[in-house]
This record gives C-alpha cells, structure tokens and sequence, in this order.
C-alpha cells in the first residue's frame, strides 16, 4: 500500500469512528479523534506539520517548569540510557504539551524536527491531534499512541508514549513521552515501553514531592515490609502534630479509598483537617519514631476503616549534617568544613575525618585529582582548627622554579650571596611557624629540598641560607599530591621517610564526575561568583543546570569554577541558560535551544539559524555599521565578547571571512 492510500485509509478510519464508536480498547483514541473534528475543527486530510513555539516563548515554558526539570534530569537521561539502542527519543513536555526537554541521537538531528520530536515542539491536541503527549494531558492516563492511532495522517510512522507527571496536589505537572520513527506493526509491541515510561514518570513524580516537603516528615507506606524502604510506594507529607499535608498520587488514592480525601486545587476542603492518626492506628508518637523500631526502622499498622496491614517508615525533615561524628551544639567552627559538601557519602566520610583531626598535632596528605579542591580542603582544615587566626602558607611545589624554591623556602641571611635582598629575607616555612603551612603538589619537590624539609618537619627548626644558628617553627603541615607517593618511592623520586612524615593520615577527595552533591557544589560556586560580581539578580535556569549536571568534568571543580565565570561574564539579561555555558560543557545528546528549528512559510521545516540570520537585528546593524563590532556594540549597547558570541550562535559570518571558509 502505498503512502498516499494508508492515508486515505487512516482518513476513512478516523471518520467511520466518529459515527459508529469501536471497542472500549480502543475508546481514550476514539474520544481523542472526535474532539480533534468536533472541538478543534481539525481535518484529518489536512497536512499537519510540527508546530514550534517561538524562543522567547520556549524560555517561558522552560522557566515555569524550572524545578521540575532539575528534579527530572536524572529520571530522563536514565530512561533515554535504557531506550536510546532502539531509537527512541525522549520529550518532557509541560502541562500544555511543550516540549521542555529533549535527548535524542544528534545523527538523527534533521529528523527529530521533521517529524516535531524536538524542543520546543507543541504537542497539544488542540495543534497536533491525537498524540501521546496531548491525548495524555486530555485524559490524564498512560497511553501509547501507535501508528494509526494518530490523527494527522503526517505523524502515522510514529509510535508514541506517554505517562502523566502529577504535582503534590493532583494537578496535572508534566507528560514523559518516549518516541520512534520505526517499529512492529502490532502495537502490542510498545506495551513494554509503557511500563517503563509509567515507571519512571512515577519516579520522577515522587522525586518532585519529596524535595517540595523536604523540610517535613514524611510517611512512608507498602504493603510489604520488604519494600517499604525501597519502593516507598505511598508517600504522605505530615506536620509534628500528624496533620496530613500532602501525597504523591499513590498516596492520594489510599487516602480516598479510606475516605480522607486531601483538599487540593479544584477540591473541596475538607471540614475538618485530617490527621494520619485517622488513617492508621497510632499514637503520633508512634509515627514520629519510626526510626527506633527494629534493625529495619519499619513497623507494622493497620488502617482504622479497612483494617489493611501497611508497613511504615518515616523519612524526617531534612536538615544539615556535621561532619564530625557528635559535634557539640553551635559549634560553628567546624563551618568551613561543612561548607565544602553537601550528601556525597565519600566526602561525608573524608570530612569526618577532617573535623575529629582538625586540630590533632599531626601532619596531613591530601589525596585527589587536579582541581579537586586539594588548597581549598587545607584552608578549612586550617579555619576550623585552633590556629585559624595565625598564617595559612601555601606553596605550590610544581609551580616554584628549582632555582628559587630552596631561598623561598627556607629564607636567607643578608648578602647570602649575589643579587640577594640586603636586609635578608624570612623563609615561607618560617612565615607559617604558629598556623598552617600548605605543600601542593608535594610529589614534585625536588629530592636534594625533600632532605632539608624532612629535617625540618623532624627537627621544628628552619636553617636559612647562610645562617648559622636555626630558627624554631611550630609548624602544621598539610601535603596535597595528585600523584602516587609509593610509586615515586619505588622510582627513587620522593623519599620513603619524608613520605611517613607528610602522611600522619591521609584524606582523600573523589572527583567531581563521582559526586553526588553536584547539584550542591555548582549552585555554592554560582553564588560566590555572584557575590564576588556584586551582582545577586543573576539566576542559573534549569536547562543551563541540566546540561552542567550532565558534563564528566574532566577538570573537576576547578574546571567548574571557570566555566560558571564564562557563563556569567557572558550571559545576556538576568538569567545564564544553556547556551551561555562554554561549548565543551553542553552535553553531546542535549539538544540547544538555538539550534531549533522552525516552519518556512510554506510548511517545511528548516534550521532556524540559517532561515532568520539575514532578518536578525544583528546581522542588520553589522551591515549597517559595516561589520565593525565595536560600532555595533555601541548601538545595541552590548559587549563585543556578547556580539562574538550571538554572530557564532546565529553562524553569522563577515563578509572577508567567507571567501576562507
């Protein structure tokens, strides 16, 4: 059957449906198509191309659904992971049927806008017709919209579905749509794809409710013991004294089937609060300590109306761990070490050891990658030890030429030799007596000032050069490498006993990729590089923090620093979006606003950039000002690094680099 028959066919179909109404199997796409003719005056014979919203209106979108696209972020790229081998992409569409978020293979990028499964594309019934996304935000269940099932005859190759994403309150959030180009022809061949959309829609639901009431108890229920600390099934946010706030949709359908239904948008409230002592039989108490019951923390009631046995575990308001095993009340010194992580277990473990050693009259090695933080964990140890007001000495070992270290260090007496200061100079080792002496890179001292510091750290004295008599030091040595100590013992290159002298303990830091409070880190550099701008207006949008999130930082959290200063230095407005992130930091598979696409006046599809250069404003003024940018610049009143940016973004090239290219 040719392309043009199997459309003439849908069409009949869909029209033979709106007068004689099928099986029930099939009655959420039947009721979907005769709203498409009856509500929308939609025609299935008319071509229906993808419909894109414009970019200021997509940013609109994107910001509205800010907080759920951080949440989200993980639950999407994990879901494209497992369907990416068979082709599918991957939308989150808002409550009006956006597409907020997209993945798909860049090989497949033209497409992806052909057939509308792009950011930016609407995907609402009113515009597309019967799809997976707008049929689910119609009907508000799952559902996989296969082949036929669409109206448009233009969207009759895909396959689509889709699973709703509801908020605390029952109202509709978000759709998690997966999609395909190719597959079977019997759509029983997608009833896998919708377990795992509805799966993951859930988690990232839950996800949702439980960052929204992170700062209240929260109860969990199953109906298995085994589970409940997993599966977490039930979710229901309560206050101290057991009032019942809100529940995660499973949650809300046990309350119903217990008549207790919570008050909502669009429901009516309740007479009375309810409490979660109405749902089960307990004592607030009960509920409140949860976490004293048994090796497992669960414990088992049974609901006062249908006397069903659930078992309970409670989640508690989230609030700050110390470091430190049992710090004392309002012990703020241990702040700059708790300032440094939030919810990463192997930093959690390497700051407990930092807090119970932080003022220990022992030396310290600090093990971890380039740009992991090595200075910056050795100043908290300094700041939150008892010789926080004396010096914190830094020396980078790799960075100090040879024929200069041993005088830096060590100090020298007047006319030492030829070209010295005539009054002397004291020693950085001598500087630090009484505070903190940091050693990065410690790995590449050279050997001959590996023995004079090892009789130094032994002895507590400095001998400078050309003095006679040494100088007492109360030194605390911090060591940091990013090399293998042992390694270089076994080459000869870095003393065995100088090693056993730097290496009282040892904390190690795990690289950025490895951490869990990435989320954390970005948004505590964001808002020190903000402080040290003077500028607290500046906001980083959820699409910039996905693409972050998603980046392996080779560079680790130095890398991280410079890239949130390009992107402030270079952000336009009050808000740093993904395309303000350097070019190596936006994921491969994350697709750029900028690069959408959008319709030509006669229905095609086509690169926006390349349609709207010659319109844009900017490429006017250059034209104007004949390509030169600072006198652009001056008249739209932006940097030149912003005009560089916004003519490499719309690949807009001037006129004497064309002929190169």
């Amino acid at each position: 059957m040719s392309t043009a028959q199997a459309q003439r066919q849908h069409v009949q179909t869909i029209l033979q449906a709106r007068e004689h109404p099928g099986a029930d199997e099939n009655a959420v796409i039947e009721r979907s198509w005769r709203r498409c003719i009856d509500r929308y005056g939609l025609d299935p014979a008319a071509p229906s191309p993808p419909r894109y919203v414009p970019d200021r209106t997509l940013r609109e979108h994107q910001d509205q659904a800010d907080a759920l696209i951080q949440v989200a972020r993980a639950g999407v790229e994990q879901l494209y992971r497992q369907v990416m081998p068979l082709d599918y992409v991957v939308l989150l569409t808002d409550a009006r049927g956006i597409a907020v978020q997209f993945l798909g293979a860049r090989s497949a990028q033209f497409e992806h806008q052909r057939t509308g499964l792009y950011l930016g594309a609407d995907w609402s019934e009113e515009h597309a017709g019967t799809c997976a996304v707008g049929t689910c935000i119609q009907e508000k269940v799952p559902l996989t919209c296969h082949h036929s099932d669409h109206f448009s005859a233009h969207h009759i190759r895909l396959t689509c579905t889709a699973a709703p994403i509801f908020d605390p309150d029952g109202q509709l959030l978000a759709v998690l749509d997966i999609s395909a180009y190719r597959s079977p022809e019997s759509k029983t061949s997608q009833t896998f794809a919708l377990q795992v959309v509805k799966h993951y829609a859930r988690m990232i639901e839950d996800a949702y409710f439980l960052q929204r009431y992170s700062g209240y108890h929260i109860v969990c229920l199953d109906r298995s013991r085994e589970f409940v600390q997993i599966n977490r099934r039930y979710l229901i946010a309560i206050e101290e004294d057991g009032t019942l706030l809100a529940a995660n949709t499973a949650g809300r359908k046990l309350l119903r089937h217990h008549e207790l239904p919570l008050a909502g948008a669009g429901e009516a409230r309740p007479f009375k609060a309810w409490h979660i002592q109405d749902l089960i039989d307990a004592e607030i108490d009960d509920v409140l300590d949860l976490h004293r019951y048994g090796d497992d923390r669960v414990r088992a009631f049974r609901t006062h109306r249908h006397h069903e046995l659930h078992f309970a575990t409670l989640l508690e308001p989230q609030r700050r761990r110390a470091p430190s095993g049992q710090p004392r009340p309002g012990d703020s010194s241990l702040a700059p070490l708790e300032a440094l992580a939030d919810d990463d277990p192997a930093m959690r473990d390497t700051l407990t050891r930092a807090a119970r050693l932080r003022n220990e009259p022992i030396n310290l090695l600090v093990i971890g990658e380039t740009g992991t933080g090595k200075e910056r964990m050795a100043r908290a140890l300094h700041d939150s030890s008892r010789r926080r007001n004396q010096p914190f000495v830094a020396i980078n070992c790799a960075a100090m030429p040879e024929s200069l270290i041993e005088s830096e260090l060590f100090g020298y007496e007047p006319g030492s030799f030829t070209g010295a200061n005539s009054k002397g100079m004291k020693g950085l080792i001598a500087q630090a007596s009484g505070g903190t002496l940091f050693l990065d890179e410690i790995g590449d001292m050279p050997l001959q000032l590996q023995t004079r510091l090892l009789r130094v750290l032994a002895e507590q004295e400095v001998l400078p050069i050309g003095a006679s008599q040494p100088i007492k030091v109360d030194l605390r040595v911090v060591a940091a490498t990013h090399r293998d100590l042992r390694t270089l013992i076994d080459a000869g290159r870095f003393r065995e006993d100088l090693f056993y002298r730097l290496n009282g303990a040892s904390l190690r830091l795990p690289p950025l990729r490895d951490r869990a409070d990435q989320g954390y880190l970005i948004r505590r550099l964001f808002e020190d590089l903000k402080t040290e701008r003077g500028d607290s207006r500046i906001r980083l949008r959820g699409d910039a923090m996905s693409a972050l999130l998603a980046y392996p930082w080779p560079g680790n959290i130095r890398e991280l620093h410079n890239a949130l200063r390009y992107a402030l230095a270079t952000c336009e407005g009050n808000e740093v979006v993904v395309g303000d992130l350097p070019e190596e930091c936006i994921s491969g598979h994350l697709a750029h606003p900028a690069a959408r696409p959008t319709e030509t006046p006669d229905g095609r599809i086509s690169d926006r950039s390349a349609v709207s250069r010659a319109m844009d404003p900017l490429h006017e003024a250059l034209r104007r000002k004949q390509w030169n940018i600072s006198a652009v610049a001056r008249e739209l009143g932006l940097s030149r690094p912003t005009i560089y940016r916004r003519m490499k973004r719309l690949g807009i090239t001037p006129p004497h680099q064309q002929d190169s290219l």
